[in-house]
């Protein structure tokens, strides 16, 4: 355990939450990606697979945390799996907020072209996705890092005048 603390840079037992719910959301996405390939309920199958994709999945996240670190500014190596969490976090549920919102206003595929229907449909869940962002960011205590994200994010998007 002492090793494991030591290479995430984990001063304080609290701080082991990160680690712990990195995982268990890792082997969640890897479970309902294997449904999405094996449409059967065969259990026994879903498990083998999401191992499998837990695996790759778990290799492609701590290679994105070496190439992300020099990029990202963090004190600790932990922090990036709490940067992770808020992005998963946000992702998701622009997609739930946004979808109800749609819909409330009236808007469907059936009474709106197709590709207007899809252009309103993402830009309001990029309007939903910056503020979650900024949101959870404060939730998770990395405000100051989604922040800048958030308002790097409004300047490729051209809406610079909207942060003065």
């Amino acid at each position: 355990m002492n090793t494991f603390k030591q290479r995430w840079q984990i001063q304080q037992n609290w701080q082991l939450v990160f680690p712990f719910l990195g995982v268990i959301i890792l082997a969640y996405s890897a479970f309902k990606l294997s449904f999405i390939f094996i449409k059967e309920e065969h259990i026994i199958f879903n498990v083998l697979l999401s191992l499998v994709i837990y695996y790759l999945l778990l290799k492609f996240v701590l290679f994105t945390f070496k190439k992300l670190q020099n990029k990202w500014v963090v004190k600790y190596r932990w922090e990036f799996i709490r940067i992770y969490i808020v992005f998963a976090l946000t992702g998701s549920s622009s997609l739930y907020i946004s979808r109800p919102l749609i819909k409330l206003i009236g808007i469907t595929q059936e009474n709106l072209n197709p590709v207007l229907y899809w252009i309103l449909f993402i830009f309001i869940g990029l309007i939903f996705y910056q503020i979650l962002l900024v949101s959870f960011g404060w939730l998770f205590g990395q405000f100051e890092f989604f922040w800048n994200f958030a308002k790097k994010i409004l300047i490729r998007f051209g809406l610079k005048r909207f942060l003065d």
